[in-house]
């Protein structure tokens, strides 16, 4: 029997390296947060080094299937909207001649277009999806991950799965993907612009309430050392609209809108080159969360394109 996994400790930390980037956005798609998304991806190496190394013969398939419930614990941990039972029945679009877990190739330029939407509308409807339907449906539509593969991760039958996709598929499709990035776009327009004047005020009216700010250790103690004297310190992990808006009172004179993974966020790309990226999710019309990552590698794993 042939496998691809290393036996050697620094030849599985070398492997599991190269599938880093991979695992990094399929958590990120699932759970629409770098910063969970790297926590997963970070436990899944620790499950790999307690795993009977001997009994993985495909270490892509095995490191995508435990990000993969990794994923979905910590969106059940959430409170997510519960899961509804699923019949084994096929619906109208999924009775077609195409097998199930098909990918077809539709040509580089309508694959942007069409991750571009998709990121924008998934985002959206994060809070309408059940966890095992947005696992579903990013797994198979955005990684054409077979069904009978997705199947175990959920618990469910092969058909129940198709069943969860095509119902997130749904609820995504009627999102308006066009409208959502357009909203999203002018939501990190009015932030950066706010933000520039000092326009308390009219930050506190962009944020929501329980609005939170998360950074990285890196951020922290980059912030420190060009922080103007009397300017709050930032903590890795900010809530409140008032907290959050302090922090950004004022600054982000050098930022612009780009698109980080086809979704309108805001980057510090001097020459452009993005040196930090500040992910911004709108739920209810106002910014509920702000992720900025300053981290070289995580930012190289990204598709970023700048205005």
């Amino acid at each position: 029997m042939t496998t691809d996994m290393p036996a050697a400790p620094a030849d599985l930390a070398l492997a599991f390296e190269e599938q880093r980037p991979r695992l990094r956005i399929i958590a990120y798609r699932i759970l629409g947060s770098y910063a969970d998304a790297e926590d997963a991806v970070q436990e899944s190496w620790f499950r790999l080094q307690r795993a009977a190394i001997a009994a993985v013969e495909n270490l892509a398939g095995w490191l995508t299937t435990v990000v993969s419930r990794i994923c979905l614990d910590m969106l059940r941990a959430r409170g997510a909207r519960p899961e509804d039972p699923v019949e084994d029945v096929a619906t109208v679009d999924e009775q077609s001649d195409t097998p199930a877990g098909t990918v077809i190739p539709i040509g580089p330029e309508a694959e942007a277009v069409a991750a571009d939407a998709i990121g924008a509308a998934l985002l959206v409807v994060l809070d309408a999806l059940s966890p095992a339907e947005r696992l579903a449906f990013v797994l198979h539509d955005l990684f054409g991950m077979p069904f009978d593969e997705i199947a175990p991760i959920v618990e469910r039958t092969p058909a129940a799965t198709r069943k969860l996709a095509s119902r997130a598929r749904s609820r995504v499709q009627a999102a308006d993907p066009v409208a959502e990035q357009t909203r999203q776009r002018e939501a990190v327009d009015a932030f950066l612009a706010a933000s520039r004047r000092g326009d308390f005020g009219a930050l506190l009216q962009l944020l929501d309430p329980e609005v939170e700010l998360r950074t990285d250790p890196r951020t922290v103690a980059y912030a420190a050392g060009n922080a103007d004297h009397g300017a709050p310190l930032l903590d890795e992990h900010v809530v409140g609209a008032d907290a959050v808006a302090r922090v950004f009172a004022g600054r982000a004179e050098e930022a612009r809108v780009g698109l980080v993974e086809g979704v309108p966020a805001a980057v510090w790309a001097p020459d452009d080159v993005p040196r930090a990226m500040f992910g911004v999710t709108i739920r209810a019309g106002r910014i509920a969360s702000i992720e900025v990552i300053t981290d070289q590698t995580q930012l190289g794993d990204l598709v970023i394109a700048l205005d």
